[in-house]
């Protein structure tokens, strides 16, 4: 019984290591025989330890990888750096003198508007309103910004766009972008290929031999129509974009009109990458950056709306002539007295458009493709003897005036472009007259009679 009993303990499998004693002696035995070891009766125990120790070894294919950083905690280091006071702030705030009460400053007070677009249905979170303000300001402090407004928020499929409207001094846009004009290049290299093609026909002309050649076409490409200045036209304002609060601001380029012109025929997703490849029929010539910019030009010239007398035309003394080609600058009226809300949101005739309408050529103001400045003599003297016929002159675009009423607009599939609403009808004295696009889901004015604002 004694002899069962010892060889069924010698039987018995560990706990640990989940083999018996007697395959454990058998690999230490095996071991020793392997390694040849001299004294191995005096290091039995260390080399039965060793064997022991590598059954124990924890496999390195059930270690669990280390967990990703979640994107909250990326974000939130990103927002800390917008509420982190830097020492060269505190310094320069310091020796700085303090503001008159009369001073305006560049940023606005996004909280106070969030509030008011919240009565108006439009919720703007307020911790992403207080972010978004610190990121306005960091904006503000490393660019000459004379005037800041938040524009609005564009949704992607990756990421989002934050929008900041702008206007800066001392900008200047090849400076700044690295771009230079397309027309002034358009022009360099027709005149190039102009004088290329004389000294070729004045060789051909030599050659005695060639009597039968074929007719040469005498088209010519159309030159691209030139963009407007920056503070002129769909260029007023410069817009900054980014995808979180605290992510370095990017400049979009000025708008050209032929991105206006690809825009309107296009209907197309915004990804949240600016060099982002667009990829539409008809084809759009440039990334997602040119894109975006001539949507926010659309945009602005169709939804930027005020009520009645709030704004009017700048008196100014100069020639007649002169005020009847462009009468395009308004100011804030002084005089101006504040309508109750219930007439505010009875007629769209209360309302008027305040931004210049942007023209199918793609520019606010008409530019004429046979101006005299860019014509060679030949097109001059070609047009000296077709003074008379004027059908293939292009007649110019006409747009509607400034501060013209919301009932001009055209009508949206039979319904109107516009809809009309206060904030509470149980209480109208502290109700906000809400003006929504029909056009562009998303664009809201609000105005108590006092103040407007938009948003996109």
């Amino acid at each position: 019984m004694e002899c069962l009993s010892a060889s069924a303990t010698w039987r018995v499998p560990g706990w640990l290591i989940q083999e018996t004693w007697y395959e454990h002696v058998a690999q230490v035995l095996t071991r020793i025989l392997e390694e040849y070891t001299p004294d191995a009766a005096d290091i039995f125990e260390t080399l039965s330890s060793d064997v022991k120790r590598e059954k124990l070894a924890w496999p390195l294919q059930s270690l669990r990888d280390e967990p990703p950083c979640p994107v909250g905690l990326e974000q939130a280091k990103v927002h800390c750096r917008l509420f982190s006071k830097q020492e060269e702030d505190v310094e320069s705030a310091e020796d700085l003198p303090p503001l008159p009460e009369t001073t305006e400053l560049p940023l606005p007070n996004l909280l106070e508007i969030a509030n008011y677009f919240e009565q108006a249905g439009v919720m703007l979170d307020k911790n992403e309103a207080l972010r978004i303000m610190m990121a306005l300001k960091e904006l503000t402090q490393h660019h000459p910004v004379e005037h800041c407004r938040f524009w609005g928020k564009i949704f992607g499929t990756n990421s989002n766009y934050l929008v900041a409207e702008v206007e800066m001094t001392d900008w200047d846009e090849e400076r700044e972008l690295g771009t230079s004009d397309i027309y002034a290049e358009a022009m360099m290299e027709m005149t190039k290929k102009d004088g290329i093609a004389e000294e070729n026909g004045k060789e051909e002309a030599d050659e005695e031999d060639k009597n039968d050649e074929l007719p040469k076409s005498k088209y010519k490409a159309p030159l691209p129509i030139p963009k407007e200045p920056y503070q002129t036209g769909a260029n007023k304002y410069l817009y900054f974009v980014c995808s979180e609060p605290g992510q370095p601001w990017k400049l979009l380029p000025l708008v050209r009109p032929s991105d206006i012109v690809s825009a309107r025929l296009i209907k197309k997703l915004f990804t949240g990458q600016l060099n982002a490849p667009v990829q539409s029929f008809p084809p759009f010539s440039g990334s997602e950056m040119y894109l975006l910019r001539a949507q926010i030009a659309r945009i602005s010239a169709a939804t930027q709306v005020s009520p009645l007398g709030f704004y009017q035309f700048e008196e100014e003394e100069e020639d007649e002539e002169d005020e009847e080609e462009e009468q395009n600058e308004i100011v804030e009226n002084p005089d101006f007295e504040e309508p109750k809300v219930g007439e505010m949101v009875d007629s769209l005739s209360t309302w008027v458009h305040h931004t210049r309408y942007i023209l199918p050529q793609g520019r606010c103001s008409w530019w004429n493709p046979l101006n005299q400045d860019d014509m060679s003599e030949e097109e001059e003297e070609k047009e000296d003897e077709d003074e008379e016929d004027l059908s293939n002159h292009p007649q110019p675009q006409v747009a509607l005036p400034l501060l013209t009423p919301l009932t001009e607009d055209a009508e949206l599939n039979g319904h109107s472009p516009w809809t009309l609403q206060a904030t509470s009808s149980l209480l109208p004295q502290f109700a906000l007259a809400v003006v929504k696009s029909n056009l562009w889901p998303g664009a809201y004015t609000f105005s108590n009679g006092r103040m407007k604002k938009s948003c996109c």
